[in-house]
């Protein structure tokens, strides 16, 4: 352990800004992907599991017009080939009446193929193509990201307050609590499901059409393991800041996936090799999870 502390402390300060910097902009990036999860997890009480395909999905749209020269309809084309895809997956729960867990397997499934015939390959490369971040490119290309995934960014979480807010907005959020009772409301509780799921993964394309913009690659496997990323950056969000309403949610999820590539980068540096991330990440899960369990438990023996 001294060894490895020394390791870190003998980093060049421009060296660690450059590492910092790089994480601070790829936790910008992942924080819709984590906003679109805690839409479907946290507002309406769904373990969908088509997160890891639509962002790929997203990645792979945007990267296909991006080749052709056209980034920002490229990314506007992959948030609506994401919102597609959580229509299915919400179509597969409420019509077909299929698990969640089973309906975004099988999405998740289909579309690993279709990501592969839209890109014709298992990668696609942009390099040399103009990006969403040329947008910002008279900072200097070390400084051209940050503002415009800062801008987005808030600009997303106002939406969704606003639309969380409103009456429909408030119907996706009580058929998340309570499905019955909206039931027994008259509200369309199959369509609130549908429109929260396709609202998600439409976030978790975006997410995955700017890496792939931020990398200027996407590849059909760039989003396994996307999930169990995303539950990470919600549980380190509400375990620094109190649950509150879908603002404060939000928030959370936005600095959880910030604070999760932080430590991500830090783990890199201390030597731990990259392969073993998503084992360490599936552990905090778990143990974060358990805890409270565990302590319940403890208080009621």
């Amino acid at each position: 352990m001294p060894r490895r502390i020394l390791i870190i402390r003998m980093i060049p300060v421009d060296t660690f800004l450059y590492i910092a910097q790089g994480a601070f902009e790829q936790g910008l990036i992942y924080s819709f992907m984590v906003m679109g999860l805690y839409i479907s997890y946290k507002i309406l009480n769904v373990a969908d599991l088509t997160v890891d395909s639509s962002f790929t999905l997203g990645a792979a749209v945007t990267a296909v017009f991006t080749a052709a020269g056209q980034p920002w309809l490229g990314l506007l084309a992959g948030i609506a080939a994401g919102a597609a895809a959580g229509i299915i997956t919400g179509l597969l729960q409420t019509k077909l009446r299929i698990q969640p867990i089973l309906s975004g397997i099988l999405t998740m499934t289909g579309l690993y193929s279709v990501n592969l015939l839209i890109m014709g390959k298992s990668s696609l490369s942009t390099a040399g193509k103009e990006n969403v971040f040329a947008l910002f490119s008279f900072l200097g290309k070390g400084f051209s990201k940050i503002p415009l995934l800062i801008i987005l960014a808030a600009g997303v979480i106002a939406l969704l307050t606003v639309f969380f807010r409103t009456q429909i907005g408030m119907s996706v959020r009580a058929t998340g609590d309570n499905e019955q009772m909206v039931r027994a409301s008259s509200i369309n509780a199959d369509a609130m499901k549908i429109l929260g799921l396709a609202a998600a993964n439409a976030l978790v394309a975006l997410s995955g059409g700017l890496l792939q913009q931020y990398n200027n690659a996407a590849s059909a496997d760039m989003g396994v393991g996307t999930v169990v990323i995303g539950l990470a950056s919600i549980v380190i969000g509400e375990a620094l800041f109190r649950r509150g309403g879908v603002l404060r949610g939000l928030i959370s999820a936005l600095l959880g996936s910030i604070i999760y590539r932080c430590i991500f980068a830090a783990v890199l540096q201390i030597g731990l090799d990259a392969s073993y991330m998503k084992l360490f990440t599936a552990l905090f899960i778990v143990a974060a999870v358990a805890v409270p369990t565990l302590k319940r438990s403890g208080k009621n023996s």
